[in-house]
């Protein structure tokens, strides 16, 4: 089988590193998106099209022409959309899933091929080896045709929208109503490679928050 895989996140190119020293499957890896060129893909003829934590469109004649797969770090269908792990972090859920599904012309709708829970207890470099663990796990098993496809049930959908920088801004209102966990969970899910949690000083300086613990 002939296999594109496509990111630019860390955690899903060590998802592809591991697969490709453990099958005989032909792999071309894209590494960033200004290697994406879709003539490239085609050029390529695949029988499988990789999307891990891909964060731009992919166009309907990619999507129609080729068995286009998305890893999506949320059980879906709920939390459909961008920021899926900080937009769980900061609504304090303690659970989330590694999601494997058939592309569509949707927004995260399509077929689910694969699901497996992972904790979204400590910091991101944490969450990221779980994922990339769990990640290496189903690809196997999509790989060996070891998946029956389910329908996600649209009744129980949930979409968020893709957080800004700005976002990340910790405002004297949040400091003064919200609790420790809140902030707690703001500060981690902002933790690097995502634009840090801040603060904005008095002389209008952003003071980053790179990393911080909780105690009582």
């Amino acid at each position: 089988m002939r296999i594109v895989c496509v990111s630019y996140r860390n955690w899903a190119l060590k998802i592809y590193d591991t697969i490709v020293q453990n099958t005989d499957h032909t792999i071309l890896i894209i590494r960033s998106t200004n290697q994406y060129h879709e003539q490239a893909i085609k050029d390529f003829k695949p029988d499988l099209i990789l999307y891990y934590g891909w964060s731009w469109i992919v166009s309907d004649e990619m999507i129609n022409t080729y068995k286009c797969i998305m890893l999506h770090p949320s059980p879906l269908p709920k939390y459909r959309g961008g920021s899926p792990i900080q937009n769980q972090i900061i609504n304090n859920e303690k659970e989330s899933a590694v999601t494997l599904f058939l592309m569509d012309t949707g927004m995260d709708s399509g077929d689910i091929i694969c699901q497996k829970k992972f904790s979204l207890e400590g910091h991101l470099v944490e969450i990221f080896e779980r994922i990339t663990t769990i990640g290496i796990d189903l690809t196997q098993k999509l790989l060996d045709g070891d998946y029956t496809l389910i329908k996600q049930q649209e009744k129980n959908k949930t979409v968020f929208k893709r957080r800004t920088p700005q976002d990340s801004e910790i405002t004297l209102d949040e400091l003064q109503t919200k609790t420790g966990e809140y902030l707690f969970n703001k500060i981690r899910m902002l933790e690097d490679p995502y634009p840090n949690a801040f603060y904005k000083t008095i002389d209008k300086k952003k003071l980053l928050i790179k990393l911080a613990e909780i105690s009582d």
